[in-house]
């Protein structure tokens, strides 16, 4: 594979979904931060069944004020077919040309859209009702989804996103670059070339990391979190540590051929920022 380079790569952050007017400005101060890397776009979180959706649209639309090439999160949650193409058509006249497509997770108790079961359906009702509009990016799980029954089917249901009419990927965040690269491996077999850029999630709370990646189900290696416990004192060694392994996994990625990063930011911009300085970015 080709060695990345910070010339050629994709670069992109990821931001939550505001809650309040608060949180909304402090999303736009922290972009117009992150924006002097020169991103080639920015997404924003779509929170379980739409619970965020009107505060996604608000982030979408402030920070396309603010000059970003922004990639909401759609996914179908308790909206109907006729809420989500209205939404698809605010998007696009507000010059919004990229989306990234989830299946999304529904509220406990609250039974999702009998339209829209999976992002593969997602993905074929925006193409309907767009055509060729959006750049649609879809998940990926290099450590396998945490629904799914094995490998195999994890990567049946990767194609049928692809073949539904995906763009590309962005990937769940991992530890182990292994994991990635077999996962592109087993694409390459199945005759997906479709680019999957990786998920990055720097390492800034030990408990807060713990606590996401049991929820969807990234692995964080046992060396790993043994190595964090030694700095559950001192927050500035553990972040320290923390940027150091997670520019070491990036920096191995690049090597690797991988397109680009993503990152994870939890809406604050010191942790990416440092590490992509570090990569040169």
């Amino acid at each position: 594979m080709e060695t990345g380079s910070p010339d050629t790569m994709q670069l992109s952050f990821e931001f939550s979904a505001p809650r309040s007017e608060q949180a909304k400005e402090n999303l736009i101060g922290t972009y117009r931060k992150l924006a002097n890397l020169n991103p080639d776009y920015v997404s924003v979180t779509y929170g379980a069944g739409g619970s965020t959706k009107d505060g996604t649209v608000e982030a979408v639309i402030a920070l396309a004020e603010q000059g970003a090439k922004v990639a909401p999160h759609l996914s179908f949650g308790r909206d109907s077919e006729e809420t989500i193409a209205t939404l698809l058509h605010t998007y696009k006249n507000a010059g919004i040309n990229r989306l990234v497509a989830l299946r999304g997770d529904v509220p406990s108790g609250i039974a999702g859209s009998s339209h829209l079961a999976h992002a593969s359906d997602l993905v074929a009702f925006i193409r309907r009702e767009t055509q060729q509009h959006f750049h649609i990016a879809v998940a990926a799980y290099p450590e396998v989804h945490p629904e799914s029954t094995s490998v195999k089917s994890d990567l049946d249901h990767f194609k049928l996103k692809m073949d539904a009419g995906a763009d590309s990927a962005i990937s769940q965040y991992f530890y182990n670059a292994d994991a990635y690269f077999r996962f592109l491996d087993n694409c390459a077999a199945m005759g997906i070339s479709t680019s999957v850029v990786p998920g990055i999630m720097p390492i800034t709370n030990l408990t807060g990391l713990i606590r996401f990646s049991n929820n969807c189900g990234a692995d964080i290696p046992r060396w790993l979190i043994k190595h964090l416990e030694q700095y559950a004192s001192d927050v500035q060694a553990l972040r320290a540590f923390g940027e150091e392994i997670v520019t070491s996994l990036c920096e191995r990625l690049l090597e690797g051929g991988a397109p680009g990063l993503h990152f994870y930011t939890l809406n604050n911009s010191r942790a990416s920022t440092r590490i992509c300085r570090n990569l040169g970015l």
